[in-house]
């Protein structure tokens, strides 16, 4: 059956690529309602509300340097959402209402981990009316490049990814997962976003990451990571990647059944082979979720204890 949250949970920080500080809350959402963003600030003063309305899904999402950034029809939009729709993906939260007070969620530590921790710490409620996935029967695959990204047939989702950076502090990495018992929690979610010293000096002389800071991100220069403490996993850069596409996957407004495969791919791919898929007869369809097929989605059996195997 579907799930929500059991009640509010809030988060306050600042935006990765604004500075501003932001105060967001996820509260419980009805039944087939899905994931929605709603920007507090413009429903305060807005006529209609609907104005302030964003639905977390993949053909609202726009073109964005280095982010999700997803936009209604009247211009409303929310950036940097990947880390808060991963961490609902990986807790199996099906509806939920996102209020937002200002254009970008808040960074935190750079990961999921204390959205995850915020969501389990409220727990979840069953809710009547069953989950549907979204199962891939097909292939589809798009390029650019020497980046791929691909969705095949799988019993569960998969995510395999690979990277090639020319630090040596990152390098070639590789990394497959089945997304299934927690695995997110457990594997992937305080993995933190990562850059290069030369991209974020580039980005701030140009108005980006101006709330960035060594304790939000992996900052690396050459061999060296200068934030703090390192690395928290040998792979962090790699999981992180697969943390991204799991929260932009999820935009593709269900769980999916199936198996990703991104090499060098990023955030505007993801989307274009969502788009790609959408787009593809017989490439997909929802099923009712049974079971066993239940017991394989990343949010089953998962509770905070899980959170203690990323320490």
């Amino acid at each position: 059956m579907q799930t929500t949250v059991a009640s509010k949970v809030r988060f306050d920080g600042v935006g990765l690529h604004s500075g501003a500080p932001v105060c967001m809350v996820v509260a419980p959402a009805p039944a087939n309602t899905g994931i929605t963003f709603v920007r507090s600030d413009i429903a305060s003063d807005a006529a209609d509300l609907r104005d302030a309305i964003i639905p977390a899904r993949w053909d609202h999402v726009v073109p964005s340097q280095l982010c999700t950034l997803i936009r209604n029809e009247d211009g409303a939009e929310v950036s940097t959402i990947e880390h808060i729709m991963a961490a609902l993906a990986g807790c199996g939260i099906n509806n939920a209402t996102v209020s937002i007070d200002g254009p970008e969620v808040p960074i935190l530590d750079g990961s999921a981990a204390p959205f995850v921790d915020g969501l389990l710490a409220v727990g979840l409620v069953t809710q009547d009316g069953p989950t549907r996935a979204l199962k891939i029967l097909k292939p589809v695959e798009i390029t650019n490049g020497s980046a791929k990204a691909r969705l095949e047939p799988a019993e569960t989702l998969e995510i395999d990814f690979h990277i090639d950076f020319a630090d040596e502090a990152i390098g070639v990495q590789d990394k497959r997962l089945v997304m299934a018992n927690g695995a997110f929690v457990r594997e992937l979610s305080n993995c933190r976003t990562f850059c290069r010293k030369a991209d974020v000096d580039h980005m701030q002389q140009n108005g980006l990451a101006l709330g960035g800071t060594f304790d939000n991100a992996v900052v690396v220069d050459g061999q060296d990571v200068l934030s703090p403490g390192g690395l928290r996993r040998a792979d962090e850069p790699v999981r992180h990647k697969m943390l991204d596409a799991l929260g932009d996957l999820y935009l593709a407004g269900a769980p999916i059944l199936g198996r990703y495969v991104g090499e060098k791919s990023g955030h505007a791919m993801t989307n274009a082979l969502l788009r790609e898929l959408f787009a593809t007869r017989g490439a997909w369809a929802y099923v009712t979720v049974d079971a066993p097929t239940a017991a394989r989605l990343p949010g089953a059996g998962v509770s905070r204890s899980d959170l203690a195997f990323c320490a």
